[in-house]
């Protein structure tokens, strides 16, 4: 596998590779600290562990998505939406049983990608993306407004977090409240110029650490950090609670699977490259799968650092394997480095982070967009502000589906013809006592309820109906259905039914559930000038 992965390296690619890891290790050690602490695995006060779990999840997810994932020059680990994902996860259900989902949701993304449905994510309606996105943004900026403060970090609902807001107004640490501000600022205000020798998230952890060691000292940090390699763990969950942690798993997988991919289409658009998302899929399951077993945050490809290390060289998989391998060297001496970085300073990236993640394109242009798109994606963020992330999916994904249905009902009930027989001499008495039903394209179950309505009349206002499929490319098992009760309603009527043009899948479509056996066999023809003519031969008998 990693034999065609690093076909042709030369010295050039090593250099890149090596520059590449090392500078989006920079970019990503701050993101996988802030995302850690932010979770609050440990109840919510111990930073500390938190930044470990980061700090794991980087490792796990960094290096087993970089070894057997699909995209060049991904770089893998904590994203800003798992992390709410996880943090939703933790407050339903023991420490213990949310890495349990976390397990599961790996294997769920490897089954995925193993039955080659990587592709298939992509599907996902992006009104529901961008209602989750954005609700994710905002809840990433709640989330910090505490720690922003120098209130002691928490976690619950929104309301929850905004009820607690009021105490923490009052009692302002004002030390804390500095660090954030300058740390904030560094992210928006830093030069391009010196973008590329230092990055903006890199920038502000130093600056505002450099700010609390030497002068603000009295503002919380994160504190003790275990050090040390992590441990393989099996979690352990309760029987009862399984149905549960299968559903969270299953949207984890979704967010994670969807995250990622997205981020190999951008890693795509810079390498010219194209990503295989079922292994892609595939590589992200294992590293979240070991990420659960080792007590790591969740993780998908970061769009961030992925592009940092693209455009510093980074081509292959041993640049996520550097970033995994420097992470590591980290653990093993965590608490030195980590301990005196003030909490405020991963709220102010955090609070940058959740700006971004905000879906402002759609936001700005919610007055022009479709109003079932606007619908799906304000019910999804509000889903997600105020319920839950896994509620807000599975409901926007419903309703999408329904948007979608109407949409197509409308589309599909324009590519059909019902109207008389009017080709030929005006003067034909025969024209206006036949009926013609061409269907255009494909139909579904969207458009076969529709579909009666439209269709029933022509066969009460006409002698004869011709069924024209010549030009039908598929018709669905709901479509199939109504065509066999229109048949038969024109059977009732004593309305003859000619077929013409049905050849190909309408036809198997047609003839597998049954619905041409009432139907006799010479009332189907080739084409519609045949089925003119065989309705005129019909008419001249009933004289």
């Amino acid at each position: 596998m990693l034999s065609v992965r690093f076909r042709s390296y030369g010295l050039n690619d090593l250099v890149g590779d090596v520059v590449g890891g090392l500078t989006s290790a920079v970019v990503a050690l701050p993101i996988a600290l802030a995302l850690g602490v932010a979770v609050g695995l440990a109840g919510g006060q111990d930073a500390g562990s938190g930044a470990l779990a980061g700090l794991y999840g980087a490792i796990a997810v960094g290096f087993f998505a970089a070894v057997f994932g699909g995209t060049r020059g991904q770089i893998s680990g904590p994203t800003a939406p798992m992390a709410v994902a996880m943090t939703v996860v933790v407050l339903q259900f023991s420490l213990a049983e949310a890495f349990m989902v976390v397990v599961l949701a790996g294997i769920i993304q490897i089954a995925l990608g193993a039955l080659r449905v990587g592709r298939f994510i992509a599907y996902t309606p992006y009104s529901v993306i961008s209602g989750f996105m954005t609700g994710i943004g905002v809840i990433i900026m709640a989330l910090q407004v505490l720690p922003f403060l120098g209130a002691p970090i928490a976690s619950g609902s929104l309301a929850t977090l905004i009820g607690s807001w009021p105490a923490a107004f009052r009692e302002i640490d004002f030390q804390a409240l500095a660090i954030a501000l300058v740390t904030l600022l560094a992210t928006v205000a830093w030069p391009r110029r010196l973008r590329r020798f230092c990055p903006p998230t890199l920038a502000a952890l130093v600056l505002g650490t450099l700010l609390g060691l030497l002068w603000l000292s009295n503002a919380p940090t994160i504190g003790d950090v275990p050090a040390g390699l992590p441990s393989l763990d099996w979690p352990h969950a309760s029987s009862g609670s399984w149905p549960l942690l299968i559903q969270a798993a299953f949207v984890l997988a979704l967010i994670g699977s969807i995250d990622a991919l997205l981020t190999s289409l951008v890693a795509d658009s810079i390498t010219r490259d194209s990503h295989r998302p079922n292994r892609e899929l595939i590589g992200q399951g294992i590293g979240n799968s070991v990420a659960g077993l080792i007590g790591g945050l969740p993780g998908a490809g970061t769009t961030l650092t992925t592009v940092v290390n693209i455009r510093s060289g980074g081509r292959t998989a041993l640049s996520g394997v550097i970033v995994a391998a420097l992470f590591l060297s980290l653990v093993l001496g965590a608490g030195s480095v980590t301990e005196p970085i003030p909490q405020a300073v991963l709220a102010g990236l955090l609070v940058k982070m959740g700006w971004e993640i905000i879906d402002w394109r759609f936001v700005r242009h919610i007055f022009q967009i479709e109003q079932g798109h606007v619908v799906v994606m304000l019910l999804t963020l509000l889903l997600t502000l105020f319920v839950d992330l896994i509620v807000a999916v599975g409901i926007g994904l419903i309703v999408a589906g329904m948007a979608n249905a109407v949409r197509s009902e409308r589309l599909e009930l324009d590519r059909v013809l019902s109207v008389p027989l009017l080709e030929g001499d005006p003067d034909d008495p025969y024209l206006a006592r036949i009926g013609v039903v061409a269907l255009r394209g494909r139909f579904t179950v969207a458009s076969s309820n529709a579909l009666v309505r439209v269709v029933t009349a022509d066969l009460e206002d006409h002698e004869v109906v011709i069924f024209d499929f010549s030009r039908t490319a598929s018709l669905d098992d709901s479509a199939v259905l109504v065509m066999e009760q229109l048949f038969q309603t024109a059977a009732e009527q004593g309305t003859p039914c000619l077929i013409a043009g049905l050849s190909g899948s309408v036809e198997a479509a047609l003839r597998s559930l049954g619905a041409l056996d009432g139907i006799p066999a010479d009332r189907f023809v080739g084409s519609l000038t045949e089925a003119r003519e065989l309705a005129r031969t019909l008419l001249d008998q009933e004289r």
